[in-house]
């Protein structure tokens, strides 16, 4: 319990710290990680490789460099993020493209599903969006159970409300869609077993979730791809939002095809650190 504490006294104290800090040391942990770690890196640069983005070997190398600090803000800043005051927060919200798109999906009536990869910051979206409108977001409860209050209390803010991973979680994301409003979920975190199925993501058969299609399929809800483009020397994010098609992610392999298109915007950003592999056949 003690070391816990003196991990959450060490969290709130990175809330306090300008972003721009958060994100220099976030840099050196990246690297710590990277430097450290052998099979993270040998992932990292596995999959940045096999995804094909980089025009050449210079491209790749320079590519991997960034990708290497920009993985170690990701975690970072998460924690930034949670305990900085709300308010605060908006600050951090410098840019949005795409906003008109939420208006159109809401005036429908049917919901909006957002889609969230690993790109850039991801725990920014839907504090963003939270501000003005209620969202349901999708999460998996961590095995650290002392984890737990600090993620509700990072993430339950403004209008934001958490559903587990499980059969009621899913219910809630449903009837927050009835209702008209807006839910949240990461695409491409590998699904449980049963709850998948095999498609090619940049190439590789990988266990891709079939959620989002399904509920889709069932709400008639549109379907938003965003992510949170962290710009440089942390002057803050810039929220990108595009439209999707309903019927592009009728199967795993549409999914997988738009989730590709938009971690093309952004390569760099991307978690290619994140084992969307570890589900084998």
């Amino acid at each position: 319990m003690l070391k816990a504490n003196l991990i959450i006294f060490a969290l709130r104290a990175i809330g306090k710290l300008p972003l721009r800090a958060v994100h220099l040391i976030g840099m050196l942990l990246g690297w710590l990680v990277y430097l450290s770690s052998k099979s993270s890196a040998k992932r990292l640069k596995e999959n940045l490789r096999e995804s094909h983005l980089c025009k050449d070997e210079l491209d790749f190398r320079r590519t991997l460099r960034t990708n290497i600090g920009e993985s170690g803000k990701a975690v970072l800043e998460t924690f930034a993020i949670w305990f900085k005051d709300y308010p605060k927060l908006k600050k951090w919200y410098v840019h949005c493209t795409g906003w008109h798109h939420v208006e159109d999906g809401l005036s429908q009536g049917k919901g909006i599903i957002f889609l969230t990869p690993h790109l850039g910051c991801f725990e920014i979206t839907s504090l963003y969006f939270g501000q003005f409108y209620p969202i349901t977001v999708l999460y998996r409860p961590p095995r650290q159970k002392w984890l737990m209050p600090l993620i509700h209390a990072g993430r339950e803010r403004g209008k934001v409300k958490l559903a587990a991973a499980n059969n009621q979680g899913v219910k809630l994301l449903l009837q927050a869609l009835k209702r008209g409003e807006a839910i949240g979920i990461l695409p491409d975190q590998a699904p449980l077993a049963g709850e998948g199925e095999w498609a090619p993501f940049f190439g590789r058969p990988a266990y891709t979730m079939t959620l989002a299609s399904k509920l889709a399929e069932k709400t008639g809800a549109q379907v938003l791809m965003a992510f949170g483009e962290r710009l440089h020397q942390g002057r803050g994010y810039h929220i990108h939002i595009s439209p999707v098609d309903n019927g592009k992610i009728g199967t795993p392999t549409a999914l997988n095809m738009e989730i590709e298109r938009t971690i093309q915007l952004c390569p760099s950003q991307y978690l290619w650190m994140y084992d969307r592999y570890k589900v084998r056949r």
